[in-house]
This record gives structure tokens, C-alpha cells and sequence, in this order.
């Protein structure tokens, strides 16, 4: 038997491996040192490129942290991280987690980034009973379409991020200090997220039916679609003052170029996805000055990373001074998806059987790059919710564009850092 004295040693021994993320599971048993291997997809080509951009960045930074093996019950293992890029594809990307599971023989799958990506890969990994965690997909965007069932969840794969709720309680509060008639258009593509925006019972349209907003949904577009008449007449038709949607870059990009040659200028457009990122935001031009949108990560979070210890402010700083470009959102969350699986291979009791891997997912409480991670208080089985807040772009000091933090009822912890603007004022 393991005294306690032996226990405690264990558990110290884990501590001061340099690595540790919790300082919990203290009474892992030890175990035959061996190579631990972890998955990881993401969308690093195709129109969801933005999403990928800074996971070479994060993944050298994690890589150099657990060079020297990470301590589980008190035993060092190698840890080797196999990286798949799923093209922006959902058939991609599920084709990419089966060769991971069934040929690189995965411990740990971690994917992050819209529906098309972590959706087919946590099937993958519920099919195969695999534990898999995922990320940067609203968490009505993963659940429903899966078929989850709100009163247990899924069994092997887990998720964390904000909702749908959220998005709707800060960009409504973005839009209150802007006069407008509370008409809204939605500009809701025919995709993972698309669908879920615009669903009839989980979506933003009866949300913000009941908050008084009349939504316009002219319907379901396909992505890449090139000609946006029909949505911007009827938009124009119905006298929209409020834009809302979800498409991915390159069809707004295109949207709103149409929609200012056609004659369409809302007070206010809160755009998810497609104005997310600087890169996307700079190829728009000039027009995309004033657009708003939800902000997940930024230099002004006040987390920091239980890997690395550095701030948001410094994870911020040290991805620009290495890459030139300015600091985007998947940063933090990337940071946060490997501290979490980290994290739950030290608490691990047996890395050898993947229901004790699952049993450390399940019992994860973890101060994150994001904010406290805990998959056993979110709003179904197998969810933990992140906080969220509002941003606009602005004329930027140091690049073009500064996304400013303008809206945190949602989230008093995050500052703000100005006062929303209606898009004529970017005239």
C-alpha cells in the first residue's frame, strides 16, 4: 500500500518537474515511463485558414515547455504532439482523426476551430472512445448538431467555449448604444455555424425576438457564394438598421463590398467569424472601420498561462515581436486547449486506460490563458463556458486596425477600453 508520506513525495516530485499544471490527482499510481501522444486538428489552409493562424507560434511554445517529458504520478513521459491540418473540411477533417486514432494510436485528442473541424473529429473520437477536448465552436454549434443529450452529454469528448447566449447579450448591448429601429438583418450561411445562429428554437432569432429585435432571415446561403443581391434587397426592403451573421471571411468580404456599392448602410454590424481576425479585417479596407464583433481573447484579459506564466499581455507581445503580425484571438484559446490537456494527463490515474484519461477531463477546474476551465458546471453535461465581451475596430495606432473592447456586461472582469460608435462616425 502507498503511505501518505509516498503520496505526498509523489505529488511533489510532480510539482517540481517543472511541468505541472494542477497540483490535484496527487495519488496517481506511477507507471512504466512511456511516450504520450497527443492530436491535434485544426484548420491551417482553406477559407477557415485565420483560425490556424497562430498554431505553429503556440505549439513551439508548448513543445520548448514540455521538452523534457511531462511528470504523471510521479513518473517522467515523453510527449509527442502530432499535428493535422483539416483543410477547412469537414470530410477532412474526420479523415485526419482516424488516422490519428487508428494509426498514430492517439492517448489525447485536442482540436479546435468552427464547427466543420471540431464536430467530425469529436464523432471520431465518441465512435472510437477516444477522450477528446475541443474549442473555438459556440457550444450550441457542437452539442445540437451531435445529437447531445442535455441531460448526460457525450461520453468521451468535451468542449469548452461561450454560447450562443453570450453573443447575444453582448452584441445586443453593443447595439443599445447605437438609435436604431431594432430591425436586424441576419446573414446566416448554410454551415455549422450559420444554422446554428439562425435556428428557430436555439439561435438568435427568438432571443432577440423576445428582446424586442425583429430579425430579417432571407435565408440560407452556401459558403463561397459570390452574388449577395438577394440578402442585401431584402435587408434594404425591410429597412434594417442592425447587421448580424456569421459568414466566413471571404463571403463578407465580398457581402459588404456589395452592400455599399448597392446602397445598404446599417448604423451597426456585429459580424461573428469573417471580422474576427486583423488579416481579415485588412483585407476588407477601409469599410471595415466600425465594424463590431464578439472578442474571446485579447492583451487585456486578465488570465495568464498556468504553462508558461506569462499574461495575456505577454503571450500578446511575444507572438508579435516573433512574427510581426498584430495579436489574434485563436492565440489564447490554443494556449488554453493545451494547458487543458496537459492538465488532464497529469491528473491521469492510468495513462494506459482511456476511461482514466476521460475521468481526469471530466474532474478538470483550471485556471486557463481564457479564464477557468470546469467541465462540471457549464450549462449541459461535458460543456465549461468561457467569458465574453464586445469589441469595435477602430483606427489603429501601432497596425491599421485596433480591436478595442467596448461592451462587458457580460463580463465585468474584462476592462474596456472605449465607447461603442455608430459605422457613420468611420465615414
Amino acid at each position: 500500500m502507498v503511505t501518505r508520506r509516498r503520496a505526498l513525495q509523489l505529488g511533489a516530485g510532480a510539482v517540481a518537474a517543472g511541468s505541472s499544471v494542477s497540483t490535484t490527482g496527487l495519488f496517481a499510481s506511477a507507471q512504466t515511463p512511456r511516450e504520450i501522444v497527443i492530436g491535434y486538428v485544426s484548420p491551417q489552409t482553406g477559407p477557415l485558414a485565420p483560425f490556424g493562424e497562430a498554431d505553429a507560434f503556440v505549439l513551439g511554445a508548448i513543445r520548448k515547455r514540455i521538452a523534457g517529458g511531462i511528470s504523471v504520478g510521479g513518473t517522467k513521459h515523453a510527449v509527442r504532439i502530432v499535428v493535422k491540418d483539416s483543410q477547412s473540411s469537414s470530410n477532412r477533417a474526420g479523415e485526419v482523426a482516424s488516422d490519428l486514432i487508428l494509426k498514430d494510436k492517439v492517448d489525447l485528442m485536442l482540436v479546435s476551430s468552427t464547427p466543420e473541424t471540431t464536430n467530425p473529429v469529436a464523432d471520431q473520437c465518441e465512435l472510437n472512445g477516444v477522450p477528446c477536448i475541443s474549442t473555438v465552436t459556440p457550444w450550441q454549434a457542437y452539442f445540437f448538431p451531435r445529437k447531445g443529450d442535455p441531460k448526460t452529454g457525450f461520453q468521451w469528448t468535451y468542449h469548452f467555449f461561450w454560447g450562443l447566449e453570450d453573443v447575444i447579450a453582448s452584441y445586443s448591448t453593443i447595439w443599445e448604444g447605437v438609435h436604431t429601429n431594432k430591425s436586424v438583418g441576419g446573414l446566416f450561411p448554410n454551415d455549422g455555424d450559420g444554422n446554428a445562429w439562425g435556428d428557430a428554437t436555439h439561435g438568435l432569432p427568438p432571443a432577440l425576438d423576445k428582446m424586442g429585435y425583429k430579425v430579417v432571415d432571407p435565408g440560407r446561403y452556401q459558403d463561397l457564394t459570390t452574388d449577395y443581391s438577394a440578402q442585401i434587397a431584402k435587408f434594404k426592403q425591410s429597412g434594417a438598421e442592425i447587421l448580424t451573421g456569421v459568414p466566413i471571411p471571404p463571403d463578407f468580404k465580398n457581402f459588404w463590398t456589395q452592400a455599399a456599392q448597392q446602397g445598404l448602410r446599417p448604423k451597426i454590424a456585429s459580424i461573428a467569424k469573417a471580422v474576427l481576425f486583423p488579416s481579415a479585417v485588412e483585407a476588407i479596407g477601409k469599410s471595415a472601420y466600425g465594424l463590431t464583433t464578439e472578442v474571446w481573447w485579447s492583451p487585456k484579459h486578465p488570465f495568464s498561462s498556468p504553462l508558461t506564466h506569462q499574461s495575456s499581455g505577454e503571450i500578446a507581445l511575444a507572438w508579435e515581436s516573433a512574427t510581426g503580425k498584430q495579436w489574434t484571438q485563436p492565440l489564447g484559446y490554443i494556449y488554453a486547449l493545451f494547458e487543458t490537456g496537459i492538465d488532464v494527463l497529469q491528473r491521469t490515474q492510468n495513462l494506459d486506460k482511456k476511461e482514466s484519461i476521460r475521468d481526469a477531463i471530466k474532474s478538470t477546474h483550471l485556471k486557463s490563458t481564457v479564464g477557468t476551465i470546469d467541465f462540471g458546471h457549464g450549462p449541459v453535461p461535458g460543456i465549461a463556458k468561457t467569458p465574453l465581451v464586445g469589441g469595435q475596430w477602430i483606427h489603429g495606432k501601432k497596425f491599421p486596425f485596433d480591436l478595442v473592447i467596448v461592451q462587458n456586461k457580460t463580463a465585468p472582469e474584462i476592462p474596456v477600453g472605449g465607447h461603442v460608435e455608430p459605422l457613420s462616425s468611420f465615414a
